[in-house]
Formats: C-alpha cells, sequence, structure tokens
C-alpha cells in the first residue's frame, strides 16, 4: 500500500513540475491589459488594415487621428513593447529548466519480473539549474520594469509623432497664409506698377515705372518660390501620413483657431515633471536596476536539484543535489556591474528631468511670448492699421494723398497680418511642444471627463 502511495505522490509531483507555473510580479496583468488596449490598431497586419483617408480640407484633428493609426515608428513602438511583455513568462516560469527523466534496465540471470529490473530516475536538466524560486521571481521583476519601461518609450513615441505631425501641419497652414498674402502683396506691385505706367504715359519720370516693375517681379518671384516650397511641405507631411507625396492636401482656406489651454503655468510646470514619458521610461528604469542588482545578490543563494525514482516494484527513492555558489568573482562581477548599471541610470534620470524642465520652462515662455504678440498685434496694432488704410483712401479719395502712400499703406497692413499668422501658429506648435515635454493632451485639461488621446486609437 505505501509503495501505491508513494508512486501516487511522485507521479503528482511529476505532473506538477511539468505543467509549471508563472512567478509573474504584481502589475504585470494591469499592464498586459493597457499594452491590449493600445494595440487594437494593430490586430491585423498593415496590409490588411482599412486606414480612413483624409476628409477635403482637414482639420489637425483629422490629419493627426490618421498620422497615429498609420505611423510605422508607433507601431514598432508598441510591438517592442508587446516583445517586453512576453519575456516575463520565459523568465519568471517555475521551474526555469526541464526534465531531464532517465531510464535504465538490469541484465541479470537471477529470476525476476521484468519491471522489477526497470529503473526510472525524474530529475532536471543538468545542464540549468533549478533556482530558488525567489530568484524567478525577482528576474520576473526585472522583466516587468523592463516592459513598463517599453510601455513609456511607445507613450514618448506617441506624443514625439504629435508633436512632428502638428507642427507639419501648422508650418503648412501658416505657409498657405503667407501664399494668400504674397498674392495680395502681388496684387498691388501690379496696380502701382500699372499706376507708375499710366505715370510715364501722362510724362511722367520713367525711374518710377522701372522701380515699380521691379518690385512687383520681385513680387511674383517670390510667390513662385513660396508656392514650390508649399509642394514640398505638402509632400513631406504627406510622408508622415502614410500617403502619397503627391496626393492632394487642400486646408482650410483660414488657420485653424487657438487650442484652448485651461491650466495655469504652476499646473503645467507640476505636469512637467509628473508626467513626462520620458522620465517615467528612465524612473522605470532604475527600479529595474535596483531589481537586477538585487538578483545579482542572490546569485549567493545555493540552487537545489530534486531527485526521484524507482527500481520496478522493489525500491523508491528521492534526493537533491545542492549547488553552491563557488564562482564568487563571477558573482561580485555581476553585482558591481549591476550596481555601476543603477548609478549610470540614475545619473540619467537626474541631468533629463533637469533637461526637461529647462525645455518645457523654455517652451511656455515662448508660447505666453507668442500669444502676447499675437494679443498686441491683433487687438491694438492690426485696428490702427485698418482705421490708417481707411483715412488714407479718404484722402487718396479727395486728392491730398498719392497713390503710392495708398499702396505702402495697404502693404503695412499685409504686414501685420503676416506678423498675427506667425504669432499665433508659433503658439500653436510650442504648445505641441509642450503636450510633447508634459505627456499630456491638452484637452484632458480643459475637459477632464473626457478620455485622454494617449493611444492611436482614441484620437478623434
Amino acid at each position: 500500500m505505501s509503495k501505491i502511495i508513494g508512486r501516487i505522490i511522485l507521479t503528482a509531483s511529476v505532473s506538477f513540475i511539468v505543467s509549471g507555473c508563472v512567478l509573474a510580479p504584481k502589475g504585470t496583468s494591469e499592464e498586459q491589459a493597457a499594452a491590449r488596449k493600445a494595440g487594437k490598431s494593430y490586430t491585423h497586419p498593415f496590409e490588411q488594415r482599412t486606414i480612413p483617408d483624409l476628409p477635403s480640407n482637414p482639420t489637425w484633428r483629422d490629419v493627426l487621428q490618421r498620422a497615429l493609426l498609420a505611423n510605422g515608428d508607433l507601431e514598432s513602438a508598441y510591438f517592442e513593447w508587446s516583445a517586453a511583455l512576453a519575456r516575463i513568462p520565459q523568465v519568471a516560469n517555475y521551474p526555469n529548466t526541464n526534465l531531464a527523466p532517465s531510464f535504465s534496465y538490469m541484465f541479470s540471470s537471477q529470476r525476476m519480473k521484468s519491471f522489477d529490473r526497470t529503473t526510472v530516475n525524474v530529475g532536471f536538466d543538468p545542464m540549468e539549474n533549478l533556482s530558488f524560486p525567489t530568484k524567478v521571481a525577482k528576474a520576473g521583476k526585472v522583466a516587468l520594469d523592463e516592459a513598463r519601461a517599453a510601455g513609456k518609450r511607445f507613450e514618448a513615441t506617441k506624443f514625439e509623432i504629435q508633436r512632428k505631425v502638428l507642427t507639419g501641419y501648422l508650418d503648412l497652414a501658416l505657409h498657405e497664409e503667407q501664399i494668400r498674402i504674397q498674392r495680395d502683396n502681388v496684387s498691388l506691385m501690379k496696380l502701382m506698377s500699372d499706376s507708375a505706367s499710366d505715370r510715364v504715359g501722362a510724362g511722367g519720370a520713367p525711374q518710377d515705372l522701372l522701380r515699380a516693375q521691379t518690385q512687383y517681379r520681385l513680387a511674383e518671384n517670390q510667390l513662385a518660390t513660396m508656392e514650390s516650397e508649399h509642394m514640398t511641405m505638402r509632400s513631406t507631411l504627406n510622408a508622415m501620413l502614410a500617403r502619397d507625396p503627391r496626393a492632394p492636401l487642400d486646408l482650410p482656406q483660414t488657420l485653424p483657431p487657438p487650442r484652448p489651454l485651461a491650466a495655469d503655468d504652476a499646473h503645467l510646470l507640476a505636469l512637467a515633471t509628473d508626467n513626462n514619458p520620458d522620465l517615467a521610461r528612465l524612473a522605470h528604469q532604475v527600479a529595474g536596476r535596483q531589481d537586477a542588482l538585487e538578483l545579482a545578490r542572490m546569485a549567493y543563494i545555493p540552487d537545489i536539484n530534486p531527485i526521484a525514482g524507482f527500481t520496478g516494484g522493489l525500491s523508491q527513492m528521492i534526493g537533491a543535489m545542492v549547488v553552491l555558489p563557488t564562482t564568487i568573482p563571477e558573482i561580485k562581477g555581476k553585482i558591481d556591474e549591476s550596481r555601476a548599471m543603477l548609478r549610470s541610470t540614475q545619473a540619467m534620470l537626474r541631468q533629463t528631468r533637469a533637461d526637461r524642465a529647462a525645455s518645457f520652462v523654455a517652451a511656455l515662455y515662448a508660447m505666453r511670448s507668442a500669444e502676447r504678440q499675437s494679443a498686441v498685434f491683433q487687438d491694438a496694432i492690426l485696428p490702427r492699421a485698418q482705421q490708417t488704410l481707411a483715412s488714407m483712401r479718404q484722402a487718396y479719395a479727395a486728392g491730398t494723398a498719392s497713390f503710392t502712400d495708398l499702396i505702402d499703406t495697404q502693404r503695412t497692413l499685409l504686414d501685420v497680418r503676416l506678423m498675427i499668422a506667425e504669432a499665433r501658429m508659433e503658439r500653436e506648435k510650442r504648445l505641441a511642444e509642450l503636450e510633447a515635454l508634459a505627456g499630456i493632451d491638452i484637452e484632458t485639461l480643459a475637459a477632464p471627463a473626457t478620455q485622454p488621446t494617449t493611444k492611436p486609437t482614441e484620437v478623434h
């Protein structure tokens, strides 16, 4: 009876060892759930996906949505995150080594049953020791730290792509506004040239005509150059959207309205250090280095390889082989290496935090300066320029002002329009930079109840 019970226990132990388990650290399931949510757009290969094309006159939201769905760098960062998560069960699997059963048969002239001449031993692969469970659990913690860092790298990639796409869109919108202003300027130069031609016909100085024609031709040439540059900028933005470089991309005829920003500067500065994905990635790397250092110290813990077997119905046996850590120089070297890598990552985190804070403050000041300039030109200078133009038109109609003075006043108004457009777009670009540095979408600050657009499938 005892033999039967022993065999049952041996069989149950072998079954458990063969099935194995994963000593996954706390937080693994949450990280896996976050990765599954972020990867919904990447369920099918790129060739089998249906990515909606842009509507006519797309807004920045339309452009950004397509960019996040089609960008290869973002998809690559996601699968690096997924691969890092897949390494957790590889290193946290327990038992961490394979079974190595052995079989032997004893030949004898004695009259024994074949079963009693059979010896079966079950042990672990002698090429790899059975690690102590705490070592395996700690290795899983190191892998989770690396996966979390990869997740933050994916988030940082998302915001960097968002910054580039928004900057490209805003540059293109500004350039189109500059082209529209330049066309108005060309029309003014043509009027001045025609007026000078009429004055020469009435006995005026030919030098005025030559000067007016020269300015008109220069304005035309500048317009042609700007239209050529516009094609290049459109091709660059199309490349970010995974579209044909020659595909049409007609933006709205007016500049995009300013994006509202509800948070004050103090709140924004707090976000710069609390949510920056690069800083979070480095923080996870520091945690991973700390766990790696502890894992290196655990090499002093002996490993135990159990063995079990039986010889027919005659005997059963169990045993264990203890593996003592005698490679002391190697263990010390790994500990010193892990400690050095930890110090290196801590220093990198400290310096990156300072750099990001400085970059954030600079971008914040630049954005506020652009807002101030836009407000000054829009509220103070533009109305005065418009009033000056209206007065000049009345004076010209009354014969007290020359045509050249009228044209110069109109050109001043065009310059004011150009300065307003440049200040507005500069503000929007700096805002996109702040988003990338803070790792947060400003729409979530304006409306906290809405879902953050930090994943490709959540951009609307």
